[in-house]
């Protein structure tokens, strides 16, 4: 009873939170249109979209709160929606499969699927999809192949053994040129990496991520897939969202870019309109 009551717990949170305190908390706005509009709104409009990316900033409490709220109306619009996390690599979808079926502990599910430390933040999303039986696709790069990248070039890949190849996405990856790249040093501070191959392991967690949403797609064509990323990921319609077109140019893809802004009353249209078809702007709020 009492693991029960927790779980609900959970599942709530986002609810009551935002039905306490929704105008100081967030404020969403469709790029086309500059209009503020609703959670209620916004799942309404994917009605035709295949992929959702909500690009977040990892320490942005109420971008969290409003992940588990969106996913929630998701499932609920569209049953069947499929979560698919920047948090949890490939190889461990296992471990991911059996969390989800009641088959292991939780203790279990976050050492051997190595959640990240702020697991917390996400444990509202996953609790979501067990309580709905919905799936969830661990979709980025293990830290090991990641670290090779860094360390060795995008190559080193194709030293590792076809066992360990099927938890990467197909060889060669591309390596983003343009805007892509420039924003990348911007975030740097435009110092040179030096020998360090930081931006092939940036394209390789892109490509992972895509890759990993494609091959789901394929073998589940008309399900919806609400994916979760930092949102340098996916703003501007770059990084994993541009390497998903390649992997599946027919899908149709949106995107939320969701960061926290003093100024959260109205956007920089001349500064935001290219980040996400959605800008959510959240408060400001201390861990």
């Amino acid at each position: 009873m009492k693991q029960k009551l927790f779980l609900l717990a959970w599942v709530l949170i986002p609810t009551v939170l935002f039905a306490q305190n929704t105008d100081q908390s967030y404020k969403i706005f469709e790029t086309k249109t500059k209009k503020n509009i609703s959670v209620e709104e916004l799942v309404k409009n994917m009605k035709n979209v295949d992929v959702l990316f909500f690009g977040e900033e990892h320490n942005d409490s109420i971008g969290h709160l409003l992940e588990a709220d969106i996913f929630n109306k998701m499932i609920q619009t569209y049953p069947g929606t499929a979560l698919s996390l920047e948090m949890f690599s490939t190889d461990v979808q296992p471990v991911i499969n059996e969390y989800l079926a009641a088959l292991i502990s939780e203790k279990n599910f976050i050492k051997e699927a190595r959640a990240w430390n702020n697991y917390k933040d996400y444990k509202p999303l996953i609790e979501l999809a067990k309580q709905n039986k919905a799936e969830v696709i661990g979709a980025n790069a293990a830290t090991r192949y990641s670290n090779a990248v860094t360390f060795s070039g995008l190559g080193k890949l194709n030293d590792f053994p076809a066992v360990s190849k099927a938890f990467l996405p197909p060889l060669p990856i591309d390596t983003a040129i343009g805007r892509y790249h420039e924003k990348f040093i911007e975030t740097l501070g435009g110092h040179d990496m030096g020998g360090m191959k930081i931006f092939q392991t940036q394209n390789l967690w892109d490509a992972s991520m895509a890759w990993s949403i494609a091959k789901y797609t394929k073998l589940n064509p008309k399900k919806k897939i609400f994916q979760v990323n930092g949102r340098f990921h996916s703003d501007e319609h770059l990084g994993t969202f541009a390497q998903l077109k390649k992997y599946g140019p027919k899908l149709n893809l949106v995107n939320i870019s969701c960061f926290a802004d003093q100024t959260d009353v109205q956007p920089d249209w001349n500064k935001m309109a290219e980040l996400g078809d959605y800008i959510i702007i959240t408060s400001i709020v201390t861990k």
